[in-house]
C-alpha cells in the first residue's frame, strides 16, 4: 500500500444550515481545498446526531471549520472526534459552541472575532456622527413639513465639534469605535472595570465612572459583554443622569439596557436611541419601539451581513493556514479570558 505523504490536515466544516453559502465564495472554497483536505460540499449541521458521512469526516477530523449556527462541542461530540486538535470558528464569539470539554481536551481555538467588529464599529460611528446632527429628528420632521423651514434655529446645539462620547467597554469593538472617532473633533470618554487610565489614555480616551460617564456625554454607545455582571448595566439611574437630547446607542446585547426604564424616556422624548438589539430580540409587536420617532430600530444588522462574511472568512482561513503549517492562531481564543468576553 503506498505511503500517505499528504499532511495536510482534514478539516470539516460546521455550521447552520444555509451559512456555508453565504460566507463562502468560491476563492474561500479553493483556498480550504489547497490548505486541507476538505469535502468542501459536505457541511455537518449537527455534530450530535450526525449522517453516516458527517460522522466518518469529524472521526477523521483535526480541524473544524465552524460559523453561526455550529453544534455545542460537548464531551461525546468530541468523543466522535478522536483528532480534533483546533477549532476555527468564522465568525465572532464562539460561547454557544465551544465547552468546558474542548478546553480540558487541549483543543485550540481561534475566532474571527476582530473582523466581525469592523461593522459593528463602521454601524457605530455612523450613528455617533447622525445622532450629534440630529439626523433621524431632521428627518422625520421635513417629512412632515414639506416646507422650507428654519433649520438653523431649530437645530441650534445640534453638532459634531467638542461633543462628548461615551463607550462603554474597551471590547475589540469598543476599542475600534475609538479609533474610528480619533479624526473628529469630539472627546472620548471610557468606562471599562478592566482597563486603567493610562491604558484608556492610549486608546484615546478618559476613563471615568460609569455615572459620570453617563451625565457628561451626549451619545453613549455600548460595547460591553453579555454576563451576569452586565445585566442591566445601563439602568434607571443612569438613563436619569444622562443629559436630555443624548442619544443611547446599543449594538451589544439588549439586556445590558433595562428596557423598562430606557422606554419612558424615549416616551417623553427626552432622551433618543439608535437600537440594533433588544430584550426580548426582537421586540414584542406592540412595542412602542417600533413606531418612537426618536429612536432608529434595526433588526440586528451591525454585524457583519453580506459581503462582509467573507471578510470573516478570509481571516479564518488565514488562522487554518497557520494552522496548517504548523505555527500558532494568531488571535487565539484563551478559556480563562472567554467568561469575561463577547
Amino acid at each position: 500500500m503506498p505511503h500517505d505523504t499528504d499532511n495536510r490536515p482534514r478539516a470539516l466544516l460546521a455550521m447552520g444550515p444555509g451559512i456555508a453559502g453565504r460566507l463562502l465564495a468560491a476563492r474561500h472554497h479553493a483556498r480550504l481545498a489547497a490548505l486541507t483536505r476538505t469535502d468542501t460540499r459536505l457541511v455537518a449541521h449537527d455534530l450530535a446526531d450526525p449522517t453516516p458521512d458527517v460522522a466518518a469526516a469529524l472521526a477523521e477530523a483535526d480541524v473544524l471549520f465552524t460559523c453561526w449556527g455550529a453544534t455545542p462541542l460537548t464531551a461525546p461530540v468530541l468523543a466522535a472526534a478522536p483528532r480534533l486538535r483546533a477549532v476555527v470558528h468564522a465568525a465572532g464569539s464562539v460561547k454557544h459552541h465551544i465547552t468546558d470539554a474542548c478546553w480540558e481536551r487541549g483543543i485550540a481555538v481561534t475566532s474571527a472575532a476582530a473582523a466581525n467588529a469592523l461593522p459593528v464599529a463602521e454601524f457605530t460611528l455612523a450613528a455617533i456622527l447622525f445622532a450629534g446632527k440630529r439626523v433621524l429628528h431632521s428627518a422625520d420632521r421635513y417629512r412632515a413639513l414639506r416646507a422650507d423651514h428654519d433649520w438653523l434655529a431649530e437645530l441650534d446645539g445640534s453638532g459634531n465639534y467638542r461633543r462628548t462620547v461615551g463607550i462603554i467597554g474597551a471590547s475589540r469593538i469598543g476599542r475600534r469605535v475609538i479609533e474610528l472617532l480619533r479624526p473628529f473633533d469630539l472627546d472620548v470618554l471610557l468606562y471599562d472595570p478592566y482597563t486603567d487610565a493610562e491604558q484608556a489614555a492610549r486608546l484615546g480616551a478618559r476613563l471615568t465612572s460609569l455615572d459620570e460617564l453617563c451625565a457628561s456625554s451626549s451619545v453613549v454607545s455600548v460595547h460591553a459583554p453579555q454576563l451576569p455582571e452586565t445585566h442591566h448595566l445601563i439602568g434607571g439611574a443612569q438613563l436619569a443622569a444622562m443629559p436630555t437630547g443624548a442619544t443611547l446607542i446599543n449594538t451589544a446585547r439588549g439586556s445590558l439596557v433595562d428596557e423598562d426604564a430606557l422606554l419612558p424616556e424615549l416616551t417623553s422624548g427626552r432622551l433618543h436611541a439608535v437600537l440594533d438589539v433588544t430584550h426580548p430580540d426582537p421586540p414584542l409587536a406592540p412595542s412602542p419601539l417600533y413606531d418612537l420617532p426618536n429612536v432608529l430600530l434595526t433588526p440586528h444588522v451591525a454585524g457583519s451581513l453580506g459581503n462582509e462574511l467573507h471578510r470573516m472568512a478570509d481571516q479564518a482561513l488565514d488562522e487554518l493556514e497557520r494552522f496548517a503549517s504548523g505555527r500558532p492562531f494568531a488571535d487565539p481564543v484563551h478559556g480563562e479570558t472567554l467568561s469575561r468576553s463577547a
